[in-house]
C-alpha cells in the first residue's frame, strides 16, 4: 500500500504554485530590499507586493502585516509586545491553546480559563476572567489537537462591551484580543474586520507554504513593543533583513487557501466522516474527541481506552499511514496532551488517543485505504 499521509495539521507540503512564486527570490533575485541599487527594488517591489496580497487576503491594510519566522514568533510578538508596552497589565487565555502561548503567558501576570469537556470555551468564563488591568485576551481560532472552533465573534463582542464600560469610567487600560488562527487557515474565514479581533497569527507551514513563514496581523492603533532590535525594518517591529521568498510564498499560500476554502472545507468533511464512520463502526469503543459541530472539517481525534498512542503511531506508520498523538510541537515531551487533559480526559486516556488530520492530497481510496489498516491496528494493539 502507498504511503498515506493523515497529519497535515502538524505539517503540510509546500504547494507547487507557492515554490514556483518563491523559486525566483533564492538565487536570481537575491538582493536586501533595504538596498537602493536597481536589484533590490525588485525583491522590495516584491516584499510590497507580497504585504499587500496577505492584507487583501484578510482584509486589512498593507501596514498591519508584520512578516515573522512563523507562528510562534508571531504569537511571542503578539502576547509579549503588548505586555511589554503594558508591563501592569494582566492576559487572559484559555487551557487549551497552543505551548507557544501557555509558556508564554505563564511567565507574565495570567489567567487561564478552564473549557468544559466539548474543547469550546464558554465566552462568559472568558468574561469573568477579565480584571480593570486585563490588556490582552488571547484565544486561539481553533484547536491544532482536537480540532475545536472557539467563539470568537463572541468573545470579541463581550470585550467590546467591556472597552466601552472602561471609557465611561475613566480607565485608560486598551483591551486587546489576539487569536492564534495558525490551523484555521486552509478551511476558515480569515477576514479581520468579520472576526473584529486586534491581533491574529498565521503560519505558512500549516497551509502549504514554507515552514518558519508567518505574520502577525496588528490592528492600526494596537500599542506593541518589538522584541527583536536592529534595522527597524517591518516598521520596526520586527528587525532583520526581510525573507522574501518566504514572504512571498506565504502570501500565495494565503491567497490560494483562502480562495479555495469553501469548497476544500466540503471536500475534507465528507472524507472525515467517512473515516469516523469506518473505525467507530469497527470498534464501538471509541470516543471522539471536541466538540463534533464545531470543529475543523479535516480533524479527527479519538481515545480508544487501553490504546497505547506512541505505540499506534508507530505501527500505523510501519504499516503505511502517518497519524500523531496530538501537536508535534511537543513531541519532545512526555506528558499527556494538555489539551485533552484540559477537556476532563485523564492522564491514561489521553495517552490512548490518536489524531488524523486530512488535507489537500487526501482522496476517498485514501480513506478507505487507511480506514483498514487504522481497525486492524487499533484492535491488534487492544
Amino acid at each position: 500500500m502507498k504511503s498515506i499521509y493523515l497529519d497535515y495539521a502538524a505539517a503540510t507540503p509546500v504547494d507547487p504554485q507557492v515554490l514556483e512564486a518563491m523559486q525566483p527570490f533564492f538565487s536570481e533575485n537575491f538582493a536586501n530590499p533595504s538596498s537602493l541599487y536597481g536589484a533590490a527594488r525588485v525583491t522590495r517591489q516584491a516584499l510590497t507586493a507580497a504585504r499587500g496580497s496577505v492584507a487583501n487576503s484578510l482584509g486589512a491594510k498593507p501596514t498591519e502585516i508584520i512578516f515573522t519566522a512563523g507562528a510562534t514568533e508571531s504569537i511571542n510578538l503578539a502576547i509579549q509586545g503588548v505586555m511589554r508596552r503594558f508591563p501592569d497589565g494582566h492576559i487572559v487565555t484559555t487551557a487549551i491553546e497552543h505551548e507557544a502561548v501557555l509558556e508564554t503567558t505563564k511567565r507574565l501576570d495570567n489567567s487561564v480559563v478552564s473549557v468544559p469537556a466539548s474543547g469550546v470555551v464558554i465566552p462568559n468564563d472568558i468574561i469573568e476572567y477579565i480584571t480593570e488591568e486585563t490588556v490582552l485576551v488571547s484565544v486561539m481560532m481553533a484547536n491544532n489537537e482536537v480540532g475545536t472552533i472557539q467563539p470568537l465573534k463572541e468573545i470579541v463582542a463581550a470585550v467590546v462591551e467591556i472597552r466601552h464600560q472602561r471609557q465611561k469610567s475613566g480607565n485608560q487600560m486598551p483591551l486587546y484580543v489576539h487569536t492564534d488562527a495558525a490551523q484555521a487557515g486552509t478551511t476558515l474565514d480569515l477576514h479581520v474586520s468579520r472576526l473584529g479581533v486586534d491581533l491574529l497569527t498565521l503560519n505558512g507551514g500549516k497551509m502549504y507554504g514554507p515552514k518558519q513563514s508567518g505574520i502577525l496581523y496588528v490592528r492600526t492603533g494596537t500599542q506593541i513593543e518589538p522584541l527583536i532590535y536592529g534595522g527597524g525594518q517591518e516598521r520596526g517591529v520586527r528587525s532583520g533583513t526581510e525573507n522574501v521568498a518566504f514572504a512571498v510564498g506565504f502570501a500565495k499560500a494565503l491567497e490560494l487557501a483562502q480562495l479555495n476554502r469553501k469548497d476544500e472545507a466540503h471536500r475534507l468533511e465528507l472524507l472525515r466522516d467517512q473515516l469516523q464512520q469506518a473505525i467507530t463502526q469497527a470498534i464501538p469503543d471509541i470516543a471522539i474527541n471536541g466538540d463534533q459541530r464545531h470543529r475543523l472539517t479535516h480533524n479527527l481525534n479519538i481515545t480508544l481506552p487501553g490504546l497505547d498512542g506512541e505505540a499506534a503511531v508507530l505501527y500505523l506508520d510501519n504499516a503505511g499511514v502517518q497519524a500523531s498523538t496530538g501537536s508535534a510541537c511537543s513531541i519532545s515531551s512526555d506528558e499527556p496532551s494538555h489539551v485533552l487533559l484540559a477537556m476532563g480526559r485523564s492522564a491514561a486516556e489521553a495517552s490512548a488517543s490518536l489524531r488524523f488530520t486530512l488535507g489537500a492530497a487526501t482522496t476517498k481510496q485514501d480513506i478507505t485505504s487507511a480506514s483498514k489498516v487504522i481497525v486492524k491496528t487499533l484492535r491488534h494493539l487492544t
